[in-house]
């Protein structure tokens, strides 16, 4: 599936990540991926993105459409014809769009679930709170603007962060069809993180621990980015064989 160029405006996302246990998510990856090592730890994590003004590259900006989205992500590595590739793999999508559940496959990439947001933002807290309408997937992350980025996290400062999640721009989502997965990459116009520190990380998958055992995954790090200038751009799909890794 090659989709058409989109352009809009991140009004806001959270990236709130986990480190966890390489060979824990290894068992979670359809081939051909496999996790990116950071520091010994793979890196999982959910990405909560509130879009405004998204429409065709070439329409103009009061036609666009907005919606809540939440995307469930690891970092991992695959090659392509001989050479590394580096971006996410994406097995869950939810949003708060009909039409974005509707064309999930077709004009927007991967299966994407209808689910509820609630939302609270000031000027240095927010809170965003989600649960599927199918019931599957439930989650709340919830914290303030801080400049002390966690001396905890595996990438040492806020700028590392921001640099590696800058280059996993390449996201490949589950779709309906068994071992074939929808490409998609993300451009911004202007790349701004601030430090989000947490209060409050909820997540029924990540704290499923017949998927990550207790001692096999710790939050690391929350970012936080506001007004991005953007576009989504489709990339080939991949297609393998649809057995993971055992």
């Amino acid at each position: 599936m090659r989709i058409p160029a989109i352009r809009g405006i991140i009004d806001r996302r959270i990236l709130a990540n986990y480190r966890i246990a390489p060979e824990v998510v290894a068992k979670l990856l359809p081939p051909p991926f496999v996790p990116q090592v950071v520091n010994g730890w793979a890196i999982g994590g959910i990405c909560l993105i509130r879009l405004k003004a998204v429409r065709p590259r070439i329409f103009p900006l009061a036609v666009g459409i907005g919606s809540e989205n939440a995307a469930h992500r690891i970092a991992v590595e695959w090659m392509d014809h001989g050479q590394l590739k580096q971006g996410v793999y994406i097995p869950r999508r939810d949003t708060s769009s009909w039409l974005n559940t509707a064309a999930g496959g077709t004009v927007f990439p991967g299966v994407h679930h209808r689910s509820d947001f609630e939302v609270q933002e000031s000027s240095d807290r927010v809170s965003v709170k989600m649960a599927s309408r199918d019931g599957e997937i439930h989650l709340k992350v919830a914290g303030r603007i801080d400049s002390d980025f966690p001396a905890s996290s595996i990438f040492g400062t806020l700028p590392n962060a921001s640099v590696f999640f800058q280059n996993g721009s390449l996201g490949y989502s589950v779709t309906k069809t068994p071992g074939r997965f929808d490409g998609l990459e993300l451009r911004c116009q202007n790349w701004a993180v601030e430090n989000l520190s947490v209060d409050e990380m909820e997540s029924s998958w990540f704290q499923d621990r017949g998927l990550f055992p207790v001692g096999s995954i710790e939050f690391d790090c929350a970012l936080l980015m506001r007004g991005i200038d953007h576009e989504w751009h489709g990339r080939d799909d991949i297609c393998c064989p649809a057995t993971a890794h055992s």
